[in-house]
C-alpha cells in the first residue's frame, strides 16, 4: 500500500479520534492542575519538544520520583518526575531521546507512548480505560503488561520504576517518511 493511500485511509480516522479527545487528569492532592485544551500555537512539532505542564513553584524534592526508561536500543534513560505527571510528560519535560514518543501529545489518538511494565508494577496501576485499550490494540509489540505512557500517572510508590520502550512503534509519520524516500 502506498504512503498516499495509507494517508488517505488514516487521516479520517485520526480526525474522528481528535474530535473526541479528552484530557487525563492525574490526582495532584487537593488541587487539580490541568492545561486543557492546550493554548493556541503551542503544538509540538515533529522534531521538537515542549513542556506539557509548566506550573510555577510546583517542583519540590519531596514530590520527586526517579523513573527509568529502557530505550529501543537498550540504553537506560533516567529522569526525575513530579508526582502526578504522566510518563509521557516525563519524557517530554525531561527531553528524553525516545524517537517518536507521544506523537499525539497525550490525546489518545495514537500508541506511540506504548510502554511495557514489569508484572508486579503493572498490577498496581490504575484501571485501564476502554479508549486506552482501543489504542493499545494498534500498538506493535503488545504484551500483557502494556500501557500507554500518557495514561499512567507517576506516584511516589513508583520510586525507581523501570519501563521498557518497545523496539517497534506504530507511527504513521514513519510510514509517510519511508514513502517519500522511496519516491526519490
Amino acid at each position: 500500500m502506498t504512503a498516499q493511500r495509507t494517508s488517505g485511509l488514516v487521516r479520517p480516522l485520526l480526525s474522528g479520534l481528535r474530535a473526541r479527545r479528552r484530557p487525563l487528569l492525574c490526582a495532584r492532592g487537593a488541587a487539580e492542575q490541568s492545561h486543557w485544551p492546550p493554548e493556541q500555537g503551542s503544538g509540538r512539532g515533529l522534531g521538537s519538544s515542549r513542556q506539557l505542564r509548566d506550573v510555577p513553584g510546583e517542583a519540590r524534592s519531596a514530590d520527586q520520583v526517579t523513573v527509568h526508561f529502557i530505550n529501543r536500543d537498550g540504553e537506560k534513560l533516567t529522569a526525575t518526575a513530579k508526582e502526578g505527571e504522566t510518563l509521557l510528560e516525563v519524557v517530554v519535560n525531561q527531553n528524553l531521546a525516545i524517537d517518536g514518543f507521544g506523537a499525539c501529545e497525550g490525546t489518545l489518538a495514537c500508541s506511540t507512548c506504548h510502554l511495557i511494565f514489569e508484572r508486579d508494577v503493572f498490577q498496581k496501576l490504575d484501571a485501564i480505560s476502554d479508549e486506552e485499550m482501543d489504542m493499545l490494540d494498534l500498538a506493535y509489540g503488545l504484551t500483557e503488561t502494556s500501557r500507554l505512557g500518557c495514561q499512567v500517572c507517576v506516584k511516589k510508590s513508583m520510586e525507581g520504576l523501570t519501563v521498557q520502550v518497545p523496539v517497534e512503534v506504530s507511527d504513521i509519520r514513519r510510514e509517510l517518511e519511508v514513502g517519500k524516500q522511496s519516491k526519490q
